[in-house]
């Protein structure tokens, strides 16, 4: 049987000596090596789009691959794709690291320099695994085979451009349209989703912090099932513990979140820090949020240098969003795209805090009614991010199944598809 190995190798020297091994390698078939950790994250989804064999049985990752440290990345992958035996390659051969190693989902680990034997050795046993695995799956097991879901963050250029209720709104729409949603709150200082939505929990994500592996066991007793159907992780109400946070909590816990649910959606709120710079670095969409005035133009475009600065985002892969948008203001959408050097969301959201004055005041953000001007934009732009779903016979205009509410609600985000 032939073992296809994908090497993950940032080195040039080193991917050339390890590309030279594995091609003496008997029955090994080694693909060109890619060379930072998003580019391994975005070729194995797009194989494990087409089908679960087309991806390769064995993965090498080398311990100075980025931006993602190499244990987060086997983690990442382990999590993403069960499929793939991982095999660390390092010069620290210490048990401390190779428990860590195993720890975060790696079948294997070989020191360097490296030995042909040692090689293969550890890519023959990673390969048996994941040939028993792929076995199993092909049985019809219950097991994560698959790119995972989409993970949006919603983030503030400052405070009060309403991030929170934007969050809220997108994965109210995503969860009206069939979807899974979890909504998670990584404004870690004073995250308002809860008081959004009328929810009294103990458990928040600052429980997870001293998890080691966050299991579906562990993950769901933090997680609070929301009366909308949407799983909620919660900001601690003491603002001070949001710093037991950190970014391989966030990365770890996104991937758990991405395994069970269809749609994601992090309130990432304005503070940047270390974890929700991890959460905008993995999403597949993030979006930012800005007033049509000039201190918070200005913030946005600061906003958007620091992203790339910390090398988490591009400009030109930031969609922006003009909250509390009129006609009459000089500052249009068009302007804000050219100022900050960002896609412009087609959708602008009215200012029109009226409609939302009494379900803020009850916490009750989910009763904001489907013929609200704000909530109907909101929904639109939901549909723009892909963040909800139209079945075949809503496509077709058949309207049974859904109540009259829930079908005027969705119409924006079928509009803003047509467009």
């Amino acid at each position: 049987m032939t073992t296809r190995i994908l090497p993950a190798v940032g080195d040039p020297d080193a991917a050339r000596s390890i590309g030279a091994l594995l091609s003496q390698l008997p029955d090994a078939e080694p693909a060109a090596p890619v060379a930072d950790s998003t580019s391994l994250l975005d070729l194995l989804a797009r194989l494990a789009g087409d089908s679960i064999d087309e991806l390769p049985e064995v993965v090498l990752v080398h311990e100075r691959i980025g931006p993602v440290p190499a244990l987060e990345l086997i983690r990442e992958v382990a999590l993403r794709f069960p499929a793939v035996g991982v095999v660390l390659v390092t010069a620290d051969t210490s048990s401390n690291l190779f428990s860590a190693a195993m720890d975060s989902g790696a079948r294997g680990l070989v020191g360097l320099p490296l030995s042909y034997e040692e090689l293969a050795q550890r890519v023959q046993a990673a390969a048996g695994w994941s040939v028993g695995v792929r076995r199993h799956l092909g049985q019809g097991a219950d097991v994560f085979s698959g790119p995972g879901g989409t993970v949006a963050t919603v983030s503030g250029a400052k405070g009060g451009v309403g991030t929170t209720v934007t969050a809220i709104q997108l994965a109210l729409a995503a969860r009206a349209s069939g979807h899974s949603v979890a909504l998670v709150d990584l404004d870690l200082q004073s995250g308002d989703v809860a008081s959004y939505l009328d929810v009294q929990f103990r458990r928040s994500v600052v429980d997870l912090s001293a998890i080691q592996d966050i299991s579906p066991r562990v993950l769901q007793d933090a997680l609070f099932s929301h009366e909308t159907g949407i799983g909620l992780l919660l900001a601690p109400g003491d603002g001070e513990r949001g710093e037991d946070v950190d970014d391989r909590l966030v990365r770890q816990i996104i991937s758990a979140l991405r395994h069970r649910f269809d749609i994601v959606v992090l309130d990432c709120g304005t503070y940047m820090n270390t974890a929700n710079a991890a959460a905008i670095e993995m999403a597949d969409t993030s979006v930012l949020l800005t007033t049509p005035d000039v201190v918070t133009v200005r913030a946005t475009k600061r906003m958007v240098r620091l992203w790339d600065r910390l090398q988490i985002r591009k400009a030109e892969e930031t969609l922006t969003v003009v909250n509390r948008h009129t006609r009459h203001t000089e500052i249009q959408p068009a302007l804000v795209e050219r100022i900050t050097s960002t896609r412009v969301s087609r959708v602008t959201i009215p200012a029109n805090y009226k409609e939302l004055q009494a379900v803020v005041d009850a916490g009750r953000m989910q009763d904001l009614e489907a013929k609200s001007t704000v909530r109907q934009a909101l929904w639109a732009l939901a549909g723009e991010l892909g963040l909800v779903r139209v079945s075949p016979g809503h496509a077709a205009g058949d309207k049974q199944g859904r109540s009259r509410g829930e079908r005027a609600a969705l119409l924006p985000a079928r509009r803003a598809g047509r467009r």
